[in-house]
């Protein structure tokens, strides 16, 4: 009977341990191939490290101002481990000001063949000013150094902020945004939003674009290029 009843456990055990192996290899399958190159390649997963903020990563949608899908599979969002710190502590001190709100993020690590071919989108029309062109060795989001986030509520509704993410044009820049208000070009509570956004974000460590109220860089372009690597 003692042998009977530890051979029922062996078998329980085992079964056990199958269904852990089966449930494992189906959550990494759901994982995209880019998503899972990143994280070998030592970048966090957002919503991993951090599931209150919020992910709609905008170029894995043709709503961009691209007009076409650039993320082929991925549809998760990475950063370097040092920008994800930052990130946590910008969201830690929103949740302080305004425990009703999240942060939600549009784009975040980006590889440079998906720079390359948005680059080639925007090169010689008037939208290529707002692109990095990979032959100078693109830009913040091709370090996971960068990015691009907003407002929402905690059910990941975005607030105001006076223009779309990706809007290419003034009303976007972060610089003269008390004569937006004036000329009724965004609202005084955009500005406000907007504000709101740039001090949880300062907060963490992070830089703001002036042409762009959506895009924070954690650090320089020279100090990426000195001390961080490309993602291919």
């Amino acid at each position: 009977m003692m042998m009977k009843k530890i051979f029922q456990r062996l078998q329980m055990g085992s079964l056990l341990l199958l269904f852990g192996c089966v449930f494992s290899v189906s959550a990494a399958d759901k994982e995209s191939a880019t998503a899972r190159r990143l994280a070998r390649e030592g970048y966090v997963n957002i919503q991993k490290e951090d599931p209150s903020i919020h992910v709609s990563l905008m170029y894995s949608r043709a709503d961009n101002f691209c007009g076409v899908v650039l993320y082929d599979d991925l549809k998760e969002a990475f950063l370097h481990p040092e920008a994800m710190a930052a990130l946590k502590k910008a969201q830690a001190y929103l949740k302080q000001l305004r425990p009703d709100l999240s942060l939600k993020v549009y784009d975040a690590a980006r590889p440079m063949r998906i720079q390359q071919k948005m680059w080639d989108k925007v090169k010689h029309t008037n939208k290529d000013i707002y692109v990095s062109n990979p032959a100078h060795g693109g830009g913040m989001h091709n370090y996971g150094m960068a990015v691009d986030i907003t407002l929402c509520t905690l059910k990941g509704d975005t607030l105001d902020m006076g223009t779309k993410i990706d809007y290419m044009g003034m009303a976007a820049h972060i610089d003269h945004e008390d004569r937006l208000v004036s000329e009724k070009k965004i609202s005084p509570k955009a500005r406000e939003n907007r504000q709101l956004l740039r001090k949880v974000m300062r907060h963490g460590g992070f830089i703001p674009l002036r042409t762009e109220w959506w895009h924070f860089n954690k650090c320089s372009r020279a100090t990426a290029k000195k001390y961080y690597k490309v993602i291919p």
